[in-house]
């Protein structure tokens, strides 16, 4: 395999000076919009949680299988969607992808049981396959000198989406409001996905091979027995016997894959990939950037809801006044960010935007650990750190790219979204943890409520910082300065 890509090649077959077609003006819009859809069915339901449990009448630990079945789905499936697009063509894996999609929101969005409702998010897990297959599918069709800046604007979707699914949730839940009408609205965007990517993408052939499919069962169990003790260790205990069993099994699992691997001719992904530095230091960084995500993401959420005359800090938000005040400043600066990332990732190369994303992460991440009286303060950090993190985003595909030969494209892309799952993971569990250890009980005239201390969100927002130096540290000793490959 080469671990460089030729920068001076044709992208999709054509030379870099090529015209885009009228299929690559479809593209990119159909690409970006696929990636949009995949953050509004991650974000979408958490805020909503707490509402689907009374509505359904179900357990807080029961309700929050919302968020992790959709993440185990996609642990497990996003590597091998992303070696089917590589082998078979992007486009059928992206519809196959959409289906599942749509089909697990027309079910969430008419059920009445929860446990149909958690079958439904392992459905819409298939969505978290489509962001590497955009990737794939942006590399292939794109004129090089559109490259960047395409994929910048994919990537930053992911932003966009997430703010957008914070404010959906916030208007349509208000007043509580029936909880499938989110569901609904995966629904509309869902046939809309679908219908754009059948009109836009070309039919290519795959690159032809084979699919390791006993590889990927190996891959999905043990990340899935690796994510699903951290998602759940805060409920299980973490020295509980389920909890090491399944983190014991996870280590045993995932080094059978290594082995298997290294014996099987055409593997579903190349030991020698994963072990490039640079690819290897990229990934840690989506791991680090993941964590932080999920550090700003869960703790500013509870933090502005936090009822100031019992506490002493936090801005007695509610759900829409928190995605509105609080969120959607930060969604609305990501619009702009995907184009401007593009330039900078095309001017100065992408390890330099990642290393001053990461900066950017740093600093913000240490004043919202410092500054939180004022709500206009925090609105500020919280934007910094949404930039941060859709700017990092927009940088790694194109880091990847430049290591990494055309074929292995999706496959590279998916190891690099499944880290990021992983790191959203680990910083879930750790946030939860902390600030379910340090609540203390408070009198209210509808009883005694729980309510974490702010030096507990003091540490979260420190340790948000502290992953975006390791970030940074990943991307500036770790990934190497590009040259081109003769």
């Amino acid at each position: 395999m080469t671990s460089t890509l030729d920068t001076s090649a044709s992208v999709g077959g054509q030379p870099s000076a090529a015209a885009p077609t009228t299929y690559s003006r479809l593209v990119l819009p159909a690409m970006a919009a696929n990636v949009f859809l995949l953050a509004v069915i991650q974000t979408v339901v958490v805020p909503a949680l707490p509402l689907i449990g009374q509505q359904l009448h179900t357990s807080a630990t029961t309700v929050g299988w919302l968020a992790t079945a959709t993440m185990l789905t996609a642990s497990a499936t996003t590597p091998l969607f992303g070696r089917l697009g590589d082998v078979f063509g992007s486009r059928r894996v992206i519809l196959v992808a959409l289906t599942l999609t749509l089909a697990g929101s027309v079910l969430a969005a008419t059920t009445h049981s929860i446990g149909l409702l958690i079958a439904a998010r392992v459905l819409q897990g298939a969505s978290f396959g489509l962001f590497p297959l955009a990737i794939s599918v942006l590399r292939q069709e794109l004129p090089l000198h559109k490259l960047h800046h395409g994929m910048s604007i994919a990537a930053t979707a992911l932003g966009v989406g997430s703010g957008f699914a914070l404010v959906a949730t916030g208007v349509l839940t208000n007043h509580d409001g029936d909880y499938r009408r989110i569901f609904w609205l995966t629904v509309v965007l869902s046939v809309a996905m679908l219908a754009l990517s059948a009109r836009a993408l070309p039919k290519h052939p795959g690159r032809g091979g084979r699919v390791d499919y006993l590889g990927a069962g190996v891959l999905g169990a043990g990340l899935v027995s690796l994510l699903l003790p951290i998602s759940q260790g805060h409920e299980w205990g973490w020295t509980s016997a389920r909890t090491i069993g399944l983190l014991v099994a996870a280590a045993v699992i995932l080094a059978g894959f290594a082995v298997l691997q290294g014996r099987v001719a055409q593997p579903l992904m190349s030991l020698r990939l994963l072990a490039h530095r640079d690819v290897a230091f990229t990934n840690a960084a989506s791991l680090f950037v993941g964590y932080g995500m999920f550090s700003v993401f869960l703790g500013a959420t509870f933090f502005v809801q936090a009822p100031s005359a019992l506490t002493g800090y936090g801005f007695d938000a509610s759900v829409l006044r928190t995605s509105v005040e609080f969120m959607l400043p930060g969604t609305l600066l990501a619009i702009p960010l995907g184009p401007l990332a593009g330039r900078f990732v095309g001017s100065h190369g992408p390890r330099k935007v990642l290393i001053g994303a990461t900066a950017l992460g740093i600093v913000s991440m240490a004043a919202l650990a410092l500054f939180h009286a004022h709500a206009a303060e925090f609105i500020v950090a919280v934007v910094a750190v949404n930039a941060a993190i859709s700017i990092a985003y927009a940088a790694m595909p194109a880091l990847l790219n430049q290591h990494v030969a055309p074929q292995d494209t999706g496959i590279a892309n998916s190891v690099n979204a499944v880290m990021r799952t992983v790191g959203g993971a680990i910083g879930s569990a750790i946030v939860v943890t902390i600030l379910a250890s340090s609540a203390q009980a408070h009198a209210t005239p509808v009883g005694t409520v729980s309510i974490p201390t702010e030096a507990a969100y003091d540490t979260v927002f420190v340790l948000g910082a502290v992953a975006f130096v390791l970030a940074a540290l990943s991307a500036a000793y770790g990934v190497r300065k590009h040259h081109v490959a003769h």
